[in-house]
């Protein structure tokens, strides 16, 4: 519920702080007081335009803040963590900003948001009926959800509308699937030669084609390899006094040394026979390098042909030798996903059959439950319109067919009213004096109240070309409201008044050379005073008093 409202600089408002209770609260005061001002102040957070012309004159900006209790409010709370606001201690406080210059700013709970994201909230907190445009019951996703629930159809719109979100992501992956099937089967063609062209290649290793140049150069130089490898083989291990054959001569010579001093032998003996061997086995892999080396023409034009290959491989689909394998991949994938899309498309068609047989079924249960509703809801609103001072009121529910299943159901709901026999009920939008339109949401909220979960409800003008007993009965219905919801009633009438948990009066006076507005809760004589006031007597004289205090007795 609005715990508090502050208002500075806001129209003849200079500079006003109002705390509130639960119950019936009324705005009672002399015409130009400034009530429906601060009701347009309250607007203003609730998401309404912010207008330069709503600055106090010689003021620089104007500031309206609100502060509501959510404590109670799971839904509330829930989405205040969607969009990243804290409001961990149950608090939350809305606050708008405009300045002379036509710039306008918000915040929620401090940090700065949107005019749209606190309007979002504000008509979670709030509705507001009279001659302001926030009232949220003249949109249609209100109207249909006040009927679900009316319907006790809730849980069942809620379970059509999450078969109707499985269901368009279903058709959102077919498409995609499709799309996808239809792009491969355009380049189809392509990936094919393309796939056949790489996987021809026979490519295994990313680094062959380096491997490719080392061989083509050793194929290009075989005779000149092979005789420097004969040059060495021969000096190294075959030829006649090879080093080999020397170190073998060394090692008798260092034999006979060891016969005169045998610690020659421990020293280098071991030396000598690494080196002996290491010599023979250099010799051998000489000889074996020597007949590895290809002479053959037909093995150097293989070699240089496979680089070619892969040159053009790589000039397509390269740089690399490992890009042109990944693309072979890619357009083998690509072609297998043709296959899948195929399966994958037959599964999605027999899952989505299923979904769309049960998101009828659902929406036929809904049709049902909202036709009955409205028929009920109709009837009950219009039985209360005449004691509401309506007497040819009718009001009506219509509901009319959808072309398609949507995520509310297979139809429009829509709230009509008609005020005066003869003229067919029209959308409540349409409805032009905002007294008998706060009527006729007051008759509504009677019969909604333990339903609708908007915490505070505003009433503007609803007392508009009524009096007497019509008075007394809309007084009535206020206070049962009241016992469900924070109710605000601007009111010129006694009896409304005379119901109030709260009786706020607003009076404006010069403050200077400019008018300011001041706010003051009534009690006792102040009250019997100003009820006094609003039955046209003397607020003075005991005969007005006596009759003020009459009206307050069945609240005593």
């Amino acid at each position: 519920m609005l715990t508090e409202l502050r208002i500075k600089n806001y129209a003849v408002i200079e500079d006003l702080s109002l705390r509130f209770e639960p119950g019936l609260v009324v705005l009672t005061g002399e015409t130009g007081a400034g009530k429906s001002i601060i009701v347009g102040a309250l607007s203003l957070v609730l998401g309404e335009r912010a207008a330069t012309d709503a600055i106090r004159a010689g003021e620089q900006r104007a500031v309206v803040e609100a502060a509501f209790d959510i404590g109670e409010r799971d839904d509330l709370r829930r989405r205040c963590d969607e969009a990243g606001i804290e409001a961990e201690d149950g608090w939350l406080v809305l606050k708008r900003e405009v300045n002379a210059t036509g710039r306008s700013r918000a915040w929620i709970n401090g940090s700065p948001a949107t005019a749209s994201l606190t309007g979002a909230f504000g008509q979670a907190l709030v509705d507001l009926h009279g001659q302001h445009e926030h009232q949220a019951l003249l949109h249609a996703a209100p109207q249909r959800e006040i009927l679900d629930a009316y319907g006790g159809a809730v849980d069942l719109a809620a379970e059509l509308r999450r078969c109707w979100s499985q269901l368009s992501e279903l058709r959102r992956e077919r498409q995609e699937v499709e799309e996808r099937r239809a792009r491969t089967e355009e380049r189809a063609e392509l990936l094919r030669h393309q796939a056949e062209e790489i996987e021809s290649a026979g490519l295994s290793d990313p680094e062959e084609d380096l491997q490719l140049a080392d061989e083509e150069r050793r194929l290009a130089h075989a005779e000149e390899l092979i005789e420097r490898a004969t040059v060495l083989y021969d000096a190294i291990y075959s030829a006649d006094g090879s080093v080999h054959d020397r170190v073998g001569s060394l090692r008798r010579e260092l034999a006979a040394l060891a016969k005169v001093d045998p610690g020659a032998e421990s020293e280098f003996g071991e030396l000598f026979d690494t080196a002996y061997y290491t010599l023979q086995e250099l010799g051998e892999r000489l000889s074996a390098y020597k007949e590895s080396i290809d002479l053959s023409p037909a093995a150097l034009e293989r070699a240089r042909q496979r680089i070619d290959l892969l040159y053009r491989l790589k000039a397509k689909y390269g740089p690399t030798l490992e890009d042109v394998m990944a693309a072979g991949l890619r357009a083998r994938g690509e072609l297998d996903g043709l296959d899948l899309a195929g399966f994958q498309l037959e599964e999605l068609a027999r899952e989505e059959a299923a979904r769309a047989a049960e998101l009828e079924k659902l929406a036929g249960k809904l049709s049902k439950s909202r036709a009955k509703a409205a028929k009920e809801l109709a009837g009950e609103v219009s039985a209360l319109l005449p004691e509401l001072g309506m007497p040819d009121g009718r009001f009506a529910i219509a509901i009319s067919e959808r072309p398609t299943i949507g995520s509310t159901g297979a139809e429009e709901v829509e709230f009509r009213v008609t005020l005066n026999k003869g003229f067919d009920p029209l959308a409540l939008s349409k409805v032009a004096s905002g007294g008998e339109l706060s009527r006729v949401m007051l008759a509504l909220k009677t019969i909604l109240a333990r339903l609708d979960r908007t915490p505070t409800l505003i009433f503007d003008e609803i007392d508009a070309g009524i009096g007497g007993i019509v008075g007394g009965k809309v007084a009535e219905r206020l206070k049962t409201v009241a016992v469900h919801h924070q109710v605000f009633v601007i009111t010129h009438l006694p009896q409304i008044a005379a119901l109030a948990d709260h009786h706020l009066l607003v009076t404006k006076e010069s403050k200077g050379k400019k008018p300011a507005t001041s706010v003051a809760e009534l009690f006792g004589d102040d009250r019997v005073r100003d009820l006094a006031r609003m039955l046209g007597g003397d607020p003075e004289r005991e005969a007005s008093l006596e009759h003020a205090r009459a009206l307050l007795q069945p609240s005593a």
